[in-house]
């Protein structure tokens, strides 16, 4: 039995177990689903999938500072749950998957199953990591952080920073130490560094290569050495974005459908000042803005120029925008080019840097870091209407038609599955 494990403090991993629960289905496979809980647990009762809370429940607050806490944006030396807390997921999942026979773990960011997957001894199946995966530091393919993720490194020169982060992050131990303390003490593997922390024994790559710049063959070959655990192994599936079976409400609809240039703001893990902060800079722009509060209250920004959504299906969205502004997540920025819409980025972490670096190496995309968002009107008005990022999102939209991800990462699961 496969058990899907979305994290609903996000959207973005919960949308991703969504396609996956989608094409597992589609190809008769008994799916059980379970979470933590918290504000996106919505997102499952709309699309009518039963699923199991484990634990006490992810309160919006408690949803928040997790989101708070997590990869790049909180402390390193911290492990984003307590001791008590991790301890109490790692055993009650881990109870779980021997309940009902759970043979195979999927997880979306849900950092516990590294250990309760050892504890009950099922495997565990990540797409978490995007294309932060080693093949890519191993070729020392990593852009130079917009935020870095050890103090340390924010004194070296752009060049040696860019260098000594793809040559050393396989022995950086950042947000691992907690997850190390209850493996130690519940007998199980230890999770030996950050990109570790990413990986399970079977990571989906959602890319497909023209954007990757790695072979598929080489994803596969891909073998781990000091820095992660044994037996992890990598594969390509190919683009893994949300297509949400919501509507564009009516006001949306209405807006959407205005004359003049339209600009999306989808930053929907991030801290409403600092989506505020983006809104205000864009209003000096000649153009209309969307944005998705998700779980903002931002409606004090709506005005002639500006109008605020909900949870919207940036599926259906960004196709009729002429910019979509993100933090350059994997989902989002995957939507923006199924779209052959252009991409401004606002990376937070790591990942986010090398989703919003692939793109904008094609053509298709710009970046800002956030301390430089002084720059962001100027950086979208030069966007706007580039005939040449359009023409560049085209072409990778029209590889993205070819793929299908959630299949081939149905077919990797199963496949996973039947190895045991």
């Amino acid at each position: 039995m496969i058990c899907l494990l979305p994290h609903c403090a996000y959207l973005s991993e919960t949308s991703r177990m969504l396609e996956l629960h989608r094409a597992l289905t589609a190809l008769g496979v008994p799916v059980r689903v379970a979470t933590h809980g918290g504000p996106h647990e919505r997102r499952l009762v709309e699309a009518g999938v039963q699923y199991d809370v484990l634990g006490p429940g992810l309160s919006p607050a408690r949803s928040a500072a997790f989101v708070a806490s997590a990869i790049g944006l909180g402390d390193p030396s911290q492990s984003m749950y307590d001791d008590p807390e991790l301890r109490g997921y790692v055993q009650a999942e881990a109870e779980y998957f021997r309940a009902h026979g759970i043979t195979v773990a999927v997880t979306g960011f849900t950092l516990t199953t590294l250990l309760s997957s050892r504890l009950a001894g099922v495997q565990v199946i990540t797409e978490h990591a995007g294309s932060f995966v080693p093949p890519v530091f191993e070729r020392r393919m990593l852009p130079n952080p917009s935020t870095p993720i050890d103090r340390r490194l924010s004194r070296l020169p752009g060049w040696l920073r860019r260098y000594v982060l793809n040559k050393t992050l396989h022995r950086l131990p950042a947000y691992t130490a907690g997850f190390n303390r209850i493996a130690t003490e519940l007998g199980v593997e230890q999770v030996p560094s950050l990109p570790a922390l990413l990986l399970g024994d079977l990571s989906l790559v959602p890319e497909i290569p023209e954007v990757l710049g790695i072979p598929n063959a080489d994803l596969e070959a891909w073998r781990p050495g000091r820095g992660y655990r044994s037996g992890a192994r990598l594969t390509s599936v190919g683009p893994l974005y949300a297509h949400l079976d919501l509507p564009i409400p009516a006001h949306v609809e209405k807006f959407l459908g205005g004359e003049g240039p339209a600009v999306y703001v989808a930053m929907t893990s991030t801290p409403a000042a600092m989506v505020r902060e983006v809104v205000t800079a864009l209003q000096a722009l000649d153009a209309r803005i969307l944005v998705a509060g998700t779980v903002h209250d931002l409606h004090d920004l709506q005005s002639p120029q500006v109008c605020v959504g909900g949870t919207l299906p940036s599926h259906l969205v960004m196709p009729r925008v002429d910019l979509a502004v993100t933090t350059a997540g994997q989902g989002s920025t995957q939507t923006a080019m199924a779209s052959g819409c252009p991409l401004l980025g606002i990376p937070l972490h790591l990942e986010q840097d090398l989703n919003i670096h692939l793109i904008e190496r094609l053509g298709a995309a710009r970046h800002i870091a956030p301390p430089d968002l002084r720059q962001l009107t100027a950086t979208a008005t030069a966007m706007l209407g580039n005939a040449n990022h359009l023409a560049a999102a085209e072409r990778i939209q029209k590889l993205y038609a070819a793929a299908d991800g959630p299949a081939e990462a149905a077919r990797a699961i199963v496949a996973q599955g039947s190895l045991r």
